[in-house]
């Protein structure tokens, strides 16, 4: 089991001398200028607080687990690990905070009544370390394989801050229990994103899936549209590993992938399988590439893909198969709509223009094999 290196514990801290942690990596984004509002509102969208609310509330606060801190500036103290608990306390101590975040952050929060439990709720036990570093592998550890996993960006996020104090990922890898490549892939993928300034919040998808960008970026087709060279390769990736001319395919990449709230740009992706590997075989292919610009419709443009001859034979195999269709639900007309027969000689005509044009065609290819 991972545990802190060096640290005390303290008894009786008034939550008052507790702060939420503006890095905490489920908050998608360091929020170092936001309120407290601001803050607790995007841990209860983002950290399911509605079921620690009702359990406080009922059972009071159980001082097991001490919440681990850091020294601040101001002589309170940063809560590294148990910005969820410390949330819940601050909603259930303070009523007037959730409309406050009603009011300014438009976050309906149901706080029940913790009256008979108040005792327990003002002051918590901690376990102090110096810095964040002397926390890390506990925290890790806990967080991305252990009893109360992040979601993937969050695990990704907090992998990214270690790996830029200089500790290589294969020493992260091991402290946190990954075996696999999964961590040298997600911080990649946390370095694109910073690269682009991209905003998690920013996304006109129903949520922001950050496995979709690490899953598209082991494609070979996403590295050659965004000439990644060497970075991905070694073990220890890199920041800024998109060259400074191809931050614009960067950008594109990132909205058709997620869509844009602020540019008002929906995504192509729809779901990770099979859209991420349609869209790769879409970079691949400049047309494919041009149409979806122009376009910005997935299906168009991975059409585009296809040799000229496939598409034609599909074509011409799904017009007769629709012509088929309508001729086994014929019985449905009724003969008084005169558009309808418009359409169907506008299908004649043009089914008459292209068996034609493909018989002379045939009977050229028989001439010249004659002789």
């Amino acid at each position: 089991m991972a545990t802190i290196a060096s640290g005390r514990v303290r008894r009786g801290v008034p939550i008052a001398k507790l702060r939420l942690d503006r890095k905490n990596p489920r908050l998608m984004a360091e929020a170092g200028g936001d309120s407290d509002e601001a803050v607790i509102a995007r841990l209860y969208r983002t950290a399911e607080l509605d079921e620690l609310l009702e359990s406080i509330s009922a059972n009071g606060y159980l001082d097991i687990e001490p919440l681990v801190v850091t020294p601040a500036s101001d002589d309170a103290l940063i809560v590294l690990e148990g910005n969820r608990r410390l949330a819940t306390l601050r909603l259930l101590t303070d009523p007037p905070l959730a409309r406050r975040i009603r009011r300014l952050e438009r976050v309906e929060i149901q706080v029940p009544d913790a009256a008979a439990v108040a005792s327990t709720l003002t002051h918590v036990s901690v376990y102090e370390v110096d810095s964040r570093t002397d926390a890390r592998t506990f925290i890790g550890f806990k967080h991305i394989n252990g009893p109360a996993k992040w979601n993937a960006y969050a695990k990704a996020k907090f992998a990214a801050d270690w790996h830029k104090s200089g500790i290589p990922l294969t020493k992260i890898a091991r402290a946190i229990g990954d075996r696999h490549d999964t961590i040298k892939r997600m911080v990649f993928a946390i370095y694109v994103l910073e690269q682009a300034n991209f905003k998690p919040k920013d996304v006109a998808a129903p949520k922001f899936n950050f496995s979709h960008l690490y899953t598209a970026l082991a494609r070979a087709q996403y590295m050659d549209f965004l000439n990644i060279k060497s970075s991905w390769t070694k073990y220890d990736p890199a920041p800024n590993p998109v060259p400074v001319d191809h931050l614009t395919q960067l950008d594109e990449v990132l909205k058709w992938i997620y869509g844009s709230r602020s540019d008002d740009i929906q995504p192509v992706v729809r779901v990770q399988n099979p859209d991420i590997k349609r869209l790769g075989e879409v970079l691949a292919n400049r047309e494919a590439v041009l149409t979806l610009r122009v376009k910005a419709d997935l299906d168009s443009a991975h059409a585009a893909t296809e040799a000229v001859d496939s598409r034609f034979k599909g074509s011409l195999f799904r017009a007769r198969d629709n012509i088929r269709n309508a001729a086994g639900t014929l019985r449905a007309y009724d003969g008084r709509d005169e558009a309808l027969v418009h359409v169907a000689e506008d299908v004649s005509e043009m089914a008459g223009s292209v068996h034609l044009s493909m018989r002379r065609k045939f009977q050229q290819a028989q001439r010249s094999t004659l002789t």
